[in-house]
């Protein structure tokens, strides 16, 4: 059983449970030792149910609460006591955001783009077969002469490197390009 990207994400929470098949399991650890991308899925998906899970990492000792607020009061001039109050507000804020950003980046989604100036090719054919570089940020016809790292080649179809983030090569794809 051969798994790709989308399939690991969609059962990175079942693997890390231990709820998927035997079979399942062998070709998610097979693909994860293959994909850098879906072995730093699995690790961070891990650390964040660690962490989450982990009940001293919320437990502060007897009293904690109450000296470090007269400690604060002391060290603080008293104009910026309502500061502090927004800055604590602010901290727990970011920590719900956080915590929402984390959950939501565990579900399915398009990958972004690898290169901020790419344009999705919207017209390259999907099963059209093209060549990607496992660190390059494009997919090419293959022979085209701005392909970089070249012992580092790949074939794929125009869908599967368009999923996986590539973008098209401006040069050799251009008769696919839409201008928006």
């Amino acid at each position: 059983m051969v798994v790709n990207c989308e399939e690991v994400w969609r059962e990175v929470s079942n693997y890390l449970d231990g709820e998927v098949e035997p079979t399942l399991r062998v070709a998610i650890e097979d693909h994860i030792r293959g994909c850098t991308r879906c072995a730093a899925v699995v690790n961070g998906t891990r650390n964040v149910i660690e962490l989450y899970g982990d009940e001293r990492m919320l437990e502060v000792p007897l009293g904690y609460s109450q000296r470090l607020h007269r400690r604060l009061d002391q060290n603080m001039p008293s104009s910026r006591r309502s500061f502090l109050g927004w800055m604590v507000a602010a901290a727990a804020a970011c920590l719900v955001v956080g915590t929402l950003e984390v959950a939501r980046s565990s579900t399915f989604r398009e990958p972004e783009l690898r290169s901020e100036h790419a344009q999705p090719g919207s017209g390259v054919p999907p099963d059209m077969m093209v060549v990607v570089s496992e660190d390059g940020k494009l997919f090419h016809r293959a022979g085209c002469e701005f392909i970089h790292e070249k012992n580092k080649l790949r074939t794929v179809t125009a869908a599967e490197a368009s999923r996986e983030g590539y973008a098209p090569c401006v040069r050799c794809m251009r008769k696919y390009l839409v201008k928006a």
